[in-house]
């Protein structure tokens, strides 16, 4: 017998929740949606695509951290390990938030510098790739 039938056979692992499944939702919404965005041309969308991306990363490393509401420590209490919050997902997810937070703003100046020098925040072309694109598409010379 698996580890896992084991485990259910005893009842220390439970079945997913409903809003396990609705968090699954969001975080694909979220990722789908930071994906468009974030493959647009405006600087604007850029940066909240690459917010949604975050935010949806952040909040999968939360769902995958397991159950909640008890201490993540084992007590007298007769607590069964297993069944206990993991709080590596949360200390990655607080680290994740750092780290996003001066990605965001990072791009945030830069966008607004570019901004600044083009008023414009719409990313153009760059002549080198257009001048290969039109290359490719003539043929081999």
């Amino acid at each position: 017998m698996s580890a896992l039938a084991r485990a259910a056979a005893e009842g220390t692992v439970l079945a997913p929740t409903g809003s396990s499944l609705v968090l699954a939702l969001v975080v694909g919404v979220l990722f789908a949606t930071g994906t468009y965005l974030l493959l647009q041309r405006p600087l604007t969308r850029v940066l909240i695509g690459l917010a949604l991306l975050t935010h949806a990363a952040n909040l999968l490393l939360l769902v995958a951290g397991g159950l909640s509401g008890a201490a993540p420590f084992i007590g007298d209490d007769g607590s069964v390990p297993e069944r206990m919050a993991d709080p590596l997902p949360q200390a990655m997810a607080l680290t994740a938030i750092v780290i996003s937070f001066a990605v965001s703003a990072l791009l945030l100046a830069v966008a607004y510098r570019s901004y600044a020098l083009t008023r414009d925040d719409v990313v153009q072309d760059d002549p080198e790739d257009s001048r290969i694109a039109h290359h490719v598409e003539e043929g081999p010379s």
